[in-house]
């Protein structure tokens, strides 16, 4: 059982939502999904779990075409969207009993109770819906989407507006569905993504600019330079934007330069030293700099 993504694309009107995109994930993974708003992240997941026809390419889980055998492929799909549409009138029970009903989902008395247990509802499941808290939605939300054992579980921005509380309770909740089914959830914020799986599909206006592992996207980006003058080096900085790519600039006499790798670090040493000389520049500190997940993550989408 492996989800397949095999060169899709979307495009509305004039505009390229997805460029023709393609990775796969193998059962027991948790893949984020990560990219700036409108990068088509939602997209992309509304194509996989069969709510939009892509122009292109297709998606297939263990063989099974989203467009050619539709039934049995959305059986086999979870999908919380962003908005996570609820019906806000009912009960939490009653709403997962209309869910196990559509479903038509064997013993759903056994199932419900197991879910409930399983999303951590047992005190909320005689609530309506309506009177729930933002978190509590969410449970409620993923409930319904696992309710069937979906083989695949799609979850767009799963942790959108929780409270530090309620993201804790979220990601070991997501973490724990991985041992029953392979998942796909979204976020623009890496932290949220590392925090949960290892692997990351990284979308900048729908192209997929990385597909690795944290550890890896850690390792690729640990050649890089921080510079500290004793002068405003404002006036200097054409000629180093030229030759290298500046992460930041954290103030007027302090640079950090990316490199691309050892070699690469090294020169930019000596082109910097041989600057100072050449501009009359006194060089206060200059050593190498672990780069944070967010300047990695603003790399991938500059």
């Amino acid at each position: 059982m492996s989800l397949n993504v095999q060169a899709i694309s979307k495009k509305f009107d004039q505009f390229q939502a997805v460029e023709p995109l393609s990775f796969n994930i193998q059962p027991g993974e948790i893949v984020g999904f990560l990219g700036p708003n409108g990068a088509g992240k939602s997209t992309t997941l509304k194509m996989i779990a069969g709510c939009l026809s892509p122009d292109a390419g297709a998606i297939q889980l263990s063989g099974m075409d989203v467009q050619k055998d539709e039934v049995a492929y959305k059986k086999r799909i979870g999908y919380l969207p962003e908005s996570n549409p609820l019906y806000e009138d009912l009960f939490v029970i009653e709403y997962l009993s209309f869910l196990a009903n559509a479903h038509a989902i064997a013993a759903p008395a056994k199932r419900i109770q197991e879910v409930i247990a399983q999303t951590g509802l047992q005190s909320m499941q005689h609530k309506k819906i309506g009177h729930l808290s933002k978190g509590f939605k969410q449970r409620v939300g993923i409930a319904a989407a696992i309710l069937h054992a979906p083989k695949l579980i799609l979850l767009d921005e799963p942790t959108a507006g929780l409270d530090p509380n309620q993201l804790i309770e979220i990601r070991a909740l997501i973490q724990s569905l991985s041992a029953d089914a392979m998942i796909l959830f979204s976020s623009h914020i890496l932290q949220e993504v590392a925090a949960i799986t290892d692997r990351v599909l990284v979308l900048h206006q729908g192209k997929l600019v990385a597909n690795q592992t944290i550890s890896s996207l850690t390792q690729s980006s640990q050649h890089n330079l921080l510079v500290q003058f004793q002068e405003d080096i404002t006036a200097h900085l054409e000629p180093i934007q030229f030759k290298y790519n500046l992460i930041a600039q954290e103030d007027k006499r302090t640079l950090v330069i990316q490199a691309k790798d050892a070699v690469d670090l090294d020169q930019a040493r000596q082109y910097i030293m041989g600057l100072a000389l050449d501009k009359g520049l006194h060089i206060e500190r200059l050593q190498t700099q672990e780069v944070s997940l967010e300047e990695i993550f603003k790399l991938l989408t500059h």
